[in-house]
């Protein structure tokens, strides 16, 4: 049951991604036990920050500048990892945010690898494949020593897909003759020894994560998802998987959304006719026997579960007192404000943490990465079972410390810590043990 909040909130938040990835640490901070001042500092910062300019020649002869990053925010467990994105928007304040969510995401699902995070300020919506094959190629080369299969190891993210992989590692390999480097990235082409599941993992991942929540019975109205009416935000290449995913366990997809719109129906959508229509006319909005609604107004709809796949911040302080669904379950990275998620816990909705729902991505990465090593190739039931049980796992450690701290503690639920703020202690435990363990050098 959704409550109502018992007070009035200014809708005015900080929305910088570093205020709100320090705001998330120093709540779960508080959660870890005996955490040395110094260690904070050292975990709150990034190892290493790269910004690169570089010019690019266009199709029609003219030269633009362009500007990129790639942050190695720790690698204290192994080689850094973590998506390029390339949009308008990208700043170097995001990038480093993105990076630490990879540290913990890692750590959380006990992945050995770092987290790090890249991007590239373009729009990919204006630009050719030759123009976007220019600009990989040369922001690749501008990080010829930053990036490597044991250093950093970059992966898709917005507007990113296995063909700028493949151009990357192209770049990365004639630049460094003689080695085996299909583990420098992840995420490739099944052909250049990508690994099978692996466009699928995330959008998978939301719903492996789901179902071992509602098996813990905390909303026993919905103690699977099977009959739940879901509504998605982001009918991409993480909110359209994961839309075929519930809908082949039996939930009812009320609603999806792309950049241009959403659409509504009582009666349920068939994920691959969206697909389908979307193909055609490059948006959801307009499919026949369907409401068109706005991202905003999707955001509220009466459901039960609600999945966000597109950008951050989308639940804020200013609309997070209208959601109305019983759980949210983060498909995108950072879509939930620290307010809102004070909003949202104060009201009785839980919010399954990013680190944890869309943790499928790196984890099959890992695989990916573990197959390059060895010049395998898995198959697809194979990579998908192994992360099903990693994320059931990575689920079970959250609401075990999420149970013990309810049984140990008296308080009211309002003022227990969220499942993001527990699950955020134990990466940040896990990262702090592995760093007093390996010793402070020199």
């Amino acid at each position: 049951m959704v409550n109502e909040p018992t007070e009035s909130r200014s809708t005015v938040e900080n929305l910088d991604p570093i205020v709100i990835s320090e705001e998330q640490f120093n709540r779960a901070a508080h959660c870890v036990k005996g955490l040395k001042s110094g260690l904070v500092e050292f975990l709150k910062k990034p190892k290493r920050v790269n910004i690169v300019n570089f010019p690019v020649e266009m199709d029609d002869d003219s030269v633009q500048s362009f500007q990129g990053f790639r942050v190695q925010h720790n690698r204290v467990f192994g080689p850094g990892k973590g998506g390029i994105r390339y949009h308008p928007d990208v700043t170097m304040e995001e990038v480093v945010s993105l990076a630490k969510l990879m540290t913990w995401k890692c750590a959380l699902v006990n992945v050995p690898f770092g987290g790090a995070k890249g991007g590239v300020v373009c729009d990919t919506k204006n630009l050719s494949d030759r123009e976007l094959r220019r600009i990989t190629r040369r922001y690749t080369s501008e990080l010829y020593d930053e990036i490597g299969p044991h250093q950093d190891i970059p992966a898709p993210d917005l507007y990113t897909n296995e063909q700028t992989m493949a151009w990357i590692f192209d770049t990365y390999d004639v630049l460094h003759p003689g080695f085996n480097n299909r583990p420098v990235v992840t995420g490739k082409p099944i052909e250049m020894g990508g690994s099978y599941g692996r466009y699928e993992a995330t959008g998978n991942g939301c719903l492996f994560a789901t179902q071992r929540f509602l098996s813990k019975a905390l909303i026993p109205e919905h103690q699977d998802v099977a009959g739940t009416r879901v509504a998605i935000q982001g009918f991409g290449d993480v909110g359209a998987v994961a839309a075929n995913a519930f809908h082949r366990q039996g939930a009812k997809i009320i609603a999806v959304s792309d950049s241009k719109g959403g659409i509504f129906s009582a009666a349920g959508l068939d994920p691959t006719e969206v697909e389908r229509f979307k193909a055609t006319h490059n948006t959801v909005v307009g499919m026949a026997d369907t409401m068109t609604i706005t991202n905003d107004e999707l955001l509220e709809l009466e459901c039960d579960i609600l999945l966000p796949a597109a950008l951050g911040n989308q639940i804020h302080a200013g609309n997070a007192v209208n959601v109305k669904a019983s759980l949210v379950v983060e498909g995108a990275n950072n879509p939930t404000t620290p307010r809102a998620d004070r909003i949202l816990q104060e009201r009785g909705i839980y919010v399954l943490p990013d680190i944890l729902v869309n943790a499928g991505g790196v984890t099959v990465s890992y695989y990916e990465w573990v197959q390059n090593q060895v010049n395998e190739q898995w198959d697809y039931d194979t990579t998908t079972e192994k992360m099903r049980a990693k994320l059931h796992a990575a689920v079970d450690s959250v609401f075990s410390r999420w149970q013990a701290f309810v049984v140990g503690e008296e308080s009211t639920r309002d003022q227990m810590p969220d499942f993001r703020t527990i699950a955020l202690a134990i990466a940040i435990e896990r990262v702090v043990h592995a760093t007093l363990l390996r010793g402070i050098w020199p």
